[in-house]
Parts: structure tokens; sequence; C-alpha cells
């Protein structure tokens, strides 16, 4: 279903295509507009220092914690499922058979198996692990963006942090989190701060039609292959200069409009003129930074360590955010499924023993590549969905086999990297992974972690579009997870 402007308040739709695969094209207005619209007033809230940058791995759907980081193999048939557990590196700590290279590395990561909230309804869950917030707005819409939902993490930390090399201080990617019927989730913008404040939107996998892992796509439901809708299914922007245009005659065309400008200025007094002045050289540094560019390029990626991540949605995706925080975006959100690609209500071990391993195979690379890059000790890894799955298995009428249906008052959160102590459990559930025993964090808990992670402080504010004021702390960050 194609998005318009009109369906949402904020109008997210160019800022979703701000990024999309294909040409930028040079001193476009359209790009000049686009950085016009990044503007924004900077409010003091980020402590000075190296800079420091977190990686979302969103699972959409809600991850089953049974089936991956808080198995029960003491539990009835009925509660432990088909899956068995294994041992990790971390002494008496288990998690599910199919998480084997994440196992053999739980010394580089921690997990949260208490984290809970109230709500078991998708949207309801997606905004509330996207904005941190456990309340729910006035009029939410758990299928349509709207101006009062609070804001994403990634529209505070765009307010509060400056991007370089032209590129946002966050970003999601590879697409925006929709329903079956492609319709928006909530909580992915900046509702209440105003559209300017909204993460870019890198759409590299708009085309693929699937619910699993491209080219591995099938139902989430266990029903028979998708095909795709159109080749290639992921695709980075393309920076590159149009055909026929050198950096120089680039700069040349540069040259010859700011002699333009300047007599703008001298006739106009110059303060628009100045101020698209300001986006212009934006939009050109997109297209002239080196860095910015090889950022984007997986064509030119080592073949072995492509293999490393995966060649499907999930590995090409975590490694564009790698690259991204290697050119210093401070917040990358990766949603690994369409919608409801986590979300078994039926067939539920067939289906997760695809998805686990390949969820496996590019998270583990992921923290294998940031490792041997030195880039783990200031760059913070954090996974999970937006619940967990209910203790029960089921079996409903429109699958073959049985499932797990949602469950917002147990969810497990893996944590890695920055200043997370690696190879600790924090909290614990029950005997069946319902409810938390100890240590239950709140999704305030969550996000205060998150801000920590990138050196927000803790008195740090962001304002509303009629600039009322708001923490960004609404409790503190998980305690014992951090050094």
């Amino acid at each position: 279903m194609a998005f318009s402007p009109s369906d949402i308040t904020h109008a997210p739709l160019p800022r979703r295509q701000i990024l999309q695969a294909g040409s930028l094209g040079l001193m476009g207005m359209s790009l000049s507009d686009l950085l016009a619209w990044e503007a924004r007033a900077k409010e003091a809230g980020v402590d000075n220092g190296p800079k420091r940058s977190v990686i979302y791995i969103f699972l959409s759907g809600g991850l089953s914690q049974h089936e991956s980081f808080d198995p029960k193999p003491e539990a009835p048939a009925q509660i432990r499922g088909e899956f068995s557990p294994i041992p990790t590196q971390t002494p008496g700590l288990f998690i599910s058979e199919h998480l084997p290279q994440l196992a053999a590395r739980s010394k580089m990561w921690s997990l949260v198996r208490s984290l809970t909230h109230s709500q078991n309804g998708h949207g309801a869950g997606i905004h509330i692990m996207n904005t941190g917030m456990s309340a729910i707005p006035p009029g939410f819409n758990q299928n349509k963006p709207q101006s009062t939902d609070f804001p994403s993490m990634l529209s505070v930390v765009n307010s509060l942090t400056s991007g370089v090399h032209s590129l946002p201080a966050s970003v999601m990617l590879p697409r925006l989190v929709t329903t079956v019927r492609h319709d928006i989730r909530p909580g992915q913008f900046a509702g209440m701060m105003g559209s300017q404040h909204d993460p870019w939107v890198l759409n590299a996998a708009d085309k693929c039609d699937g619910y699993g892992a491209c080219p591995n796509c099938f139902h989430f439901s266990n029903k028979p292959k998708f095909e795709h809708t159109a080749q290639p299914v992921f695709q980075a922007p393309n920076l590159n200069l149009p055909d026929g245009l050198s950096l120089n005659r680039l700069n040349r065309r540069a040259n010859l409009l700011d002699t333009i400008e300047r007599a703008q200025r001298g006739l106009e007094g110059g303060r628009a003129a100045r101020s698209m002045n300001k986006y212009r050289e934006g939009a050109l540094s997109l297209l002239t930074s080196g860095k910015v560019r090889a950022a984007f390029n997986l064509e030119n990626e080592d073949p072995k360590r492509l293999d490393r991540y995966g060649r499907d949605l999930f590995g090409w995706s975590l490694l564009l955010a790698r690259r991204l925080v290697e050119t210093d975006v401070r917040m990358v959100q990766v949603n690994l499924g369409r919608g409801s690609t986590w979300d078994q209500h039926g067939d539920i071990f067939p289906v997760l023993g695809k998805l686990l391993p390949l969820l496996d195979r590019s998270v583990s690379a992921l923290l294998d590549d940031l490792n041997e890059s030195g880039l783990l000790e200031t760059t913070t890894i954090v996974m999970c969905g937006e619940f967990g799955r209910t203790p029960k298995i089921k079996k409903l009428g429109v699958y073959k086999l049985p499932g797990r249906d949602h469950w917002g008052p147990l969810n497990s959160v893996l944590f890695a990297g920055g200043s997370i102590t690696p190879g600790l459990t924090v909290g614990s559930s029950d005997k069946i992974g319902a409810y938390p025993i100890s240590a239950a964090q709140s999704p305030e808990n969550f996000a205060a972690t998150i801000y920590e992670a990138l050196g927000v402080r803790d008195d740090a504010h962001w304002y509303d579009v009629n600039r009322r004021p708001y923490r960004v702390y609404n409790a503190r960050p998980i305690e014992g997870l951090t050094t």
C-alpha cells in the first residue's frame, strides 16, 4: 500500500525516501530541501568525549524468549517446546540450540531476562520499545503514526546529537516496521517533537515483500515460499556521481553557484540564501565525501566478510549498520523483519528453525567485526522485539502446527559492547517463563541504558513542538549491566 504525507500529521514520506536506492542527483532541490528539513535547534545534553554509538537490532513481531534466550527445559512439554538448550561460554547460562555461534561468544554479551510491560498488541508494543515509554498516548492508533505519539529514541538522539559527514545522527534501516497490510506502525518517528526530528529511514529492502530473511524469504506462518516482487531485494543507496560528472566538474558548478548566491545576498539581505547555501553544502558533502560513499557501497566489500555476515537481508543490514557506525552515525536501528517475521502464533518450531540460524550468524559476525576493528569499545549492541511470547503453546485453526501468542510481561534483551559488562545475566523469570521474579526492568530502564551508552546526560530534555520540556531519562539505567 502506498504511503502519502496525508496519512500522518508529521508527513514521514519524504524522509522515508531520503536515502533510497538510486542516484541522489547533483544539487537537486529534493536533497537540499531534505537537508533543510534536518535543521534543528541543538539543546545541550551530550557529554564531551569519544563518540559513542548504538546499534539497536529490533526483531519485529516479538521473539519468543523460550526458543531463544530464556529456555525452560524443566517445564512441562506444553511450556518448554521442542528446542533443546545448549551451554554457553558463560558458566550456568544456557540458550537455544539454534544459537550456537552466539553461545560460543557469550563472554562478549550480556542478557536481561526480566524486561516487562503491560501491552500485548503489536502497535502498542512497538511504540513502547521504540520510545522507551510505558504509557500509551491519548488518541493512540496502533496502525498509524500521529503527532501525539511519544518520540522514538532515534528522534531524541537526532535532537540531542550532531551528525557528521552530512549524515544524520540516527538512521533506521532497511525499512520501516509495518503491518501485513503495510500500514506503518507508530513509535518510529518524532511524534510530539515535530517531523524535523524524524530519523532518516533508509529503504534498502522496500521491494522485498517476504516475511523472512532474503534471499530465503518465507511467510512467518510457514506458508509456501514467497516470490520477490523485484530484484535486487537489498540495495544500499547509490552515492555515485552521475555519468560524465567528475569531482572537478562538480566543484566548478559549486563555485559558479557560489558566485550567483553572493550576488543574491547583496540584493536580498541574504538570510534565506545563506540558509539554503548551508543545506546545499551538506548535499555536496554527501556526494563528495569518500568515506560516506564507501560506507554505502557494499559491492566493494570483501567476499569473505559478506559470507561471515550472510548474503541475506539480515547480514547485509547489519553490515551496513556497522559501516554507518564507522562513519560516526550515533544510533542505527536495524529492523530485522518487515513486521511479523518473529510473530509465530503457529508453526513456531519450523519457522524459528529457519530464522534463528540466520540471526545467529549475522549478529555473531557483527560482534566479531566490531571487536576486531576496535569499534566494539564505543559501540553498544541492543537486540530485542516488542514483547515476548506466551508460556503455553497452543494451536490456532489457521495454522498447521502450534505456536505462542503475544506476551508483554516478559521479554529478553541482549546487550553487548560499549560500557556493557559482558558475560552477565540480569534478572530472572519464573519456572514457566511468564513473569520476572528478580530485577524487573521497565521500558524506561531500557531506554535510559541506551541513552547512557550514547553519553546523553541524565539531566537532558527533549522538547515538543510548543517548546515544552520533557525529561529524556524517566528511570535509571539497568543496574549492574554497565561498568
